[in-house]
């Protein structure tokens, strides 16, 4: 988001006042956000709003009078990278369908040459109608990107699709879409496993692990944002999975397996951070074991398939494990990183950071060992994927295969 411009159109919805937050994380992650509000939207949310929570001039005028010199009403969308339409009404989609230019929010639609993303909100019949719909199609034709509106309750007594989709989704998808444009691994296959698996027991015991999948998704987000396609295979885990990702949902170690499997093919990098189950029941009960006093429960686990393990022959594809440990940390990561073939491992204390938000990691690979320091795991993923992206510059380069790619 760093020296980013983003030109963020506001039309007339009640959802506008949802926007408000998504101009200021936009502004806090270091973009430079020019606000354009219809003048419907005013009626719903004030201008002074705007500017204090981006620290930028509110326009809402044609002739509002340009910064930099250049025919104000073409202005910011000559220098855009990104324009966002948030609310985008049932009417803003076909002004903008039928090319038209009479305020500035279409005028500055027409003048750029940047990404064009829309968020719609409106009623729920006006979203069905057939000629929101075709509106719709002629715009996705010319590659602008829409965003599905999300399904629930309305501002009005009605119940249906049409809610703005959440700031944070909003977010997600501009910076993928940034990061499809000029990111670092651009045009790249990136899969990412996060979270444990659950090793049934019985219909409602299991054998399972303290991982939250927030390492994962971490590292799912950081790729993302570096303009990759990334493929998530989740395990057990009770958080959010990030937006703006492909996302595979599993439970156990088997289907875990066939998950990662099923997404490698054209994969450039594989990063392994799930933690895998490395036994399970050889037989889970189809009914809830009683328990039967003074009589001991005896199990009888079989060992898990070893996913990285089975793919130690492919040369093709850069690997990346993860060896969580509670003791002799390197010496066991070493060890996982010889005899599965990998490319790298990231070892990290199991007991200091499994459900910590925090994490502190030693990545070894064959040109030795680099120690990053204590630090929220969101901040690490990012670090680790950099370190990724220079360690390998030649395998992932960046691919230019367009920016509109998750056109939904």
């Amino acid at each position: 988001m760093e020296a980013t411009r983003i030109v963020l159109g506001v039309c007339g919805s009640i959802a506008a006042y949802k926007v408000a937050e998504l101009a200021r994380n936009l502004t806090l992650a270091g973009a430079q956000v020019d606000v354009v509000m219809t003048e419907a939207a005013s009626r719903f949310v004030g201008a002074a709003t705007f500017q204090a929570l981006t620290g930028r001039p509110v326009r809402t005028s044609l002739w509002d009078l340009p910064e930099d010199g250049v025919v104000g009403h073409v202005s910011l969308g000559v220098h855009a990278d990104l324009v966002v339409i948030a609310p985008a009404t049932a009417d803003a989609i076909a002004r903008l369908a039928a090319g038209m230019a009479d305020d500035l929010l279409t005028t500055t639609v027409l003048a750029t040459s940047a990404p064009v993303m829309l968020a719609p909100a409106m009623n729920p019949a006006m979203w069905h109608h057939p000629a929101t719909q075709a509106n719709l199609a002629t715009l996705r034709r010319r590659g602008v990107i829409v965003l599905e509106p999300a399904y629930g309750r309305m501002a009005e007594p009605v119940i249906g699709q049409g809610r703005l989709p959440e700031p944070a989704i909003i977010e997600a998808e501009a910076r993928a879409l940034l990061g499809r444009r000029r990111g670092a691994l651009r045009g790249r296959r990136v899969v990412i496993s996060a979270g444990g698996t659950h090793e049934p027991i019985d219909p409602v015991r299991f054998i399972g692990n303290r991982a939250s999948g927030r390492m994962g998704f971490a590292l799912a987000v950081a790729a993302r944002d570096q303009g990759a396609s990334v493929h998530l295979i989740a395990g057990a885990t009770s958080e959010p999975p990030p937006s703006a990702v492909d996302v595979v949902r599993v439970a156990t170690a088997v289907q875990m397996q066939q998950a990662v499997l099923a997404a490698l093919d054209g994969a450039d990098l594989l990063i392994m951070n799930a933690a895998v189950a490395d036994y399970r029941p050889a037989q889970a009960a189809e009914a809830k074991l009683k328990k039967r006093r003074g009589a001991p429960l005896q199990l009888t686990l079989v060992e898990n398939p070893d996913i990285l393990g089975e793919l130690a022959a492919r040369r093709d594809l850069l690997k990346i494990g993860f060896a969580a440990e509670t003791h002799d940390l390197l010496q066991h990561a070493r060890d996982k990183l010889e005899r599965k073939g990998l490319d790298a491992i990231v070892a990290n204390d199991a007991l200091a950071s499994i459900g910590s938000a925090d994490i502190a990691l030693t990545v070894l690979d064959d040109r030795g060992a680099l120690t990053f320091e204590r630090m929220p795991k969101e901040r690490a993923a990012a670090q680790l994927v950099a370190w990724t992206v220079a360690r390998w510059p030649e395998r992932l380069a960046p691919v230019e295969r367009g920016v509109h790619e998750r056109s939904r």
